[in-house]
């Protein structure tokens, strides 16, 4: 079910991620999939431009939070609301939402290395960012509860968490999430989760949402990471209070417009009828991510990477090569990765590879990155 895209069906359907490097490079940096749309997905799409279905978006959510309901039903055993979902039109545009409308005042925390418009928004909501660092290399790479305490007791009220993890693909565990709410509830703090990779969990790990163990939390997601329509602009603030509900949808227009009616279409369409497709994909991801494994271990014997529980985005350790920014060095052998600078200023030697394409194109990554390392 899953269809590769060729490399000119890749450049026309992805004009960021393939527009930006010239013809012969791969890249393998942004969050993009090299595959076609799920077919319910694409037909629903196409069939509404054809009705001209071009205008603006319905008022309300015209279905979006119900659909998305019925879909954590099915997949975690958990659903919010109906009506807990505002519509946004992406998910940092959601975070931003949050933080000027919900979140008490105060710092932001932000766990390091993290999604590089995380610490875009936290200054343009105008709050202050705390930076609790992650180790990228660590076996569990888990979020250091002991500093998030110190953060909440030197007066932070709100932290940005991103589960699956952005760009280490890790899961929190449950027992990790309730720790957290916990600290939440004690210093009154509110935690905004980004769960924009919750339907790209792997085999044998297990997703648990963070409102599922704290009614006080901040769910941003959407359907668009997982059947790869960014360009179509729509995605979910969920929260469980109703008059937070309502002091969402009560902001001015230009406060919160830039869904589209394509978008809530498209949202409905996913979270509701592709379940076979989101299967496939999953399962697709997974043998992505064992051959990633066996062309790392084949190829660039010196790197470093963790088991990917989640997501198609591996975070790789090259500081054994000795190079400081290795990829820009991976792109004058033809290959563009994301820089783990990107995600942790300062960190240097470290690199994000997209392995959402085909077998033989990740083969050739692979190849190019220890080409580039090795020369």
């Amino acid at each position: 079910m899953i269809v590769d895209l060729t490399d000119e069906e890749a450049r026309d359907a992805l004009p960021l991620k393939w527009g930006a490097v010239e013809p012969g490079v791969l890249p393998a940096w942004v969050a993009e999939m090299d595959y076609a749309l799920a077919p319910a997905v694409a037909d629903a799409v196409a069939a509404a431009v054809r009705r001209g279905v071009a205008g603006y978006p319905p008022m309300g959510d015209a279905g979006v939070g119900a659909a998305f309901a019925g879909f954590a039903g099915r997949h975690w055993d958990w659903a919010p609301p109906p009506d807990a979902s505002v519509v946004v039109g992406d998910v940092i545009a959601g975070i931003r939402l949050a933080l000027e409308v919900l979140c008490p005042p105060g710092p932001v925390v932000v766990p390091l290395p993290c999604y590089p418009p995380f610490r875009d928004v936290v200054a343009l909501a105008g709050r202050e960012l705390v930076a609790v660092e992650l180790d990228p290399d660590a076996a569990d790479a888990a979020l250091d509860l002991t500093a998030v305490e110190e953060a909440f007791r030197a007066g932070a009220r709100t932290l940005l968490l991103c589960n699956p993890h952005n760009p280490l693909g890790r899961v929190a565990t449950d027992e990790e999430l309730r720790e957290l709410a916990d600290l939440a509830r004690r210093y009154d703090a509110r935690v905004v989760a980004d769960e924009i990779h919750g339907p790209l969990v792997l085999p044998g790990a297990t997703f648990t949402p963070y409102l599922s163990v704290d009614d006080r939390g901040i769910l941003v997601t959407s359907h668009s990471k997982t059947f790869n329509t960014a360009g179509l602009h729509t995605a979910q603030v969920v929260v469980l209070d109703e008059r937070e509900q309502e002091r969402l949808r009560g902001v001015p227009i230009p406060q919160n417009h830039a869904y589209s009616p394509l978008g809530m279409l498209a949202a409905r369409v996913a979270w509701t009828d592709c379940d076979d497709w989101h299967a496939a994909l999953v399962s697709r991801l997974g043998e992505q991510r064992d051959l990633f494994a066996e062309l790392v271990a084949a190829h660039l014997a010196e790197a470093r990477t963790r088991p990917l529980e989640a997501t198609y985005l591996a975070w790789l350790d090259l500081r054994a090569y000795g190079y400081d920014d290795p990829a820009a060095t991976a792109l004058e052998h033809g290959v563009r990765v994301a820089p783990g600078t990107d995600y942790h200023p300062g960190l240097a030697g470290h690199v994000r590879v997209n392995l959402a394409t085909s077998p033989d194109r990740l083969a050739t990554i692979v190849e190019r990155l220890a080409k580039a390392m090795l020369s």
